[in-house]
């Protein structure tokens, strides 16, 4: 383990992001996630466990969950395992949200816009170009025109960012950057470029947590650890076993080849000693074409 703390650990990811006396770094990474669209000035976290209104129905858990100062209410989550069904579930979340504004009585049905932010340790979609971000509006189909400003999803697919330090072109990037290279980095960079890199790098700290801070961590750092461990491995096997697959079927088809050339010398010397076609397609077993070839 490095100098600082991994953040994708659901203990390292909520250290950084989810605490009332350091939102800070969440509002300043919000912000630069929405440069030129939105400024957030302040946040209030709000209870991350939403129950369902009937108890048969599905609750929802969130990562974080905060609500700005204008009303924007955003759900912030850390994904590390891919789901079959993870669009699906990023929708469920965003809809619970929307829902549970819902009012008793008399209600005109005004909305807060709700966010979704997802930070993602795999792939989405392999068959779609890599990128690092896609935002989801609801939008006019044929216009593009925006529709309702009141539902954004934005996924952030980590292993599609390559860049390295000094190419990195703007904040949101150095952002990434760091959480995506940080447990292995021995300085916090961007220091002198961006003050609150440098609270980040007090808060990332390991040496900075208390003693109970750095048991928990460690603890989750060790099931963060197994599982990608134990997925190393998992393609290592799927690689040897590929090689070995396709060992035995090159050995397979030689032998195939083998044979067949066996038979058409064996045909060759039938017919050089003139023996009629109907015993040796008996005796080799190849079609009459294929001996006529000969």
């Amino acid at each position: 383990m490095g100098r600082f703390i991994n953040p994708f650990t659901d203990f390292g990811f909520k250290f950084l992001f989810g605490r009332e006396v350091e939102k800070e770094l969440l509002i300043d990474f919000l912000n630069d996630l929405l440069v030129g669209e939105h400024v957030v000035t302040d946040i209030q976290f709000l209870n991350n466990e939403q129950q369902p209104e009937v108890k048969t129905e599905r609750g929802a858990i969130y990562d974080i969950y905060c609500v700005t100062d204008t009303g924007e209410r955003i759900i912030v989550e850390m994904q590390n395992r891919k789901q079959p069904y993870f669009k699906d579930r990023a929708l469920f979340y965003l809809s619970r949200a929307i829902t549970q504004q819902a009012k008793k009585g008399n209600w005109d049905f005004h909305l807060d816009a709700v966010y979704g932010v997802f930070f993602m340790n795999f792939v989405m979609d392999k068959d779609i170009p890599s990128k690092i971000r896609t935002d989801v509006v609801l939008s006019d189909r044929d216009t593009g025109k925006l529709f309702n400003n009141k539902f954004r999803q934005i996924f952030i697919e980590l292993p599609n960012f390559t860049k390295e330090e000094d190419e990195c072109e703007n904040d949101f990037e150095r952002w990434i950057y760091i959480l995506k290279h940080m447990d292995t980095l021995d300085r916090m960079p961007f220091k002198a470029r961006k003050a609150v890199f440098e609270r980040l790098e007090k808060m990332a700290s390991k040496a900075n947590m208390s003693q109970e801070e750095r048991a928990q961590y460690e603890e989750e750092w060790k099931v963060y650890n197994d599982y990608y461990n134990t997925l190393d491995y998992a393609k290592q096997e799927g690689k040897q076993e590929g090689r070995q697959e396709g060992l035995q079927e090159g050995m397979q088809k030689g032998m195939q080849k083998g044979r067949q050339e066996n038979k058409l010398e064996t045909a060759r010397n039938l017919k050089e000693l003139g023996v009629v076609d109907d015993i040796i397609i008996k005796a080799t077993g190849l079609s009459k074409a294929e001996i006529e070839k000969l």
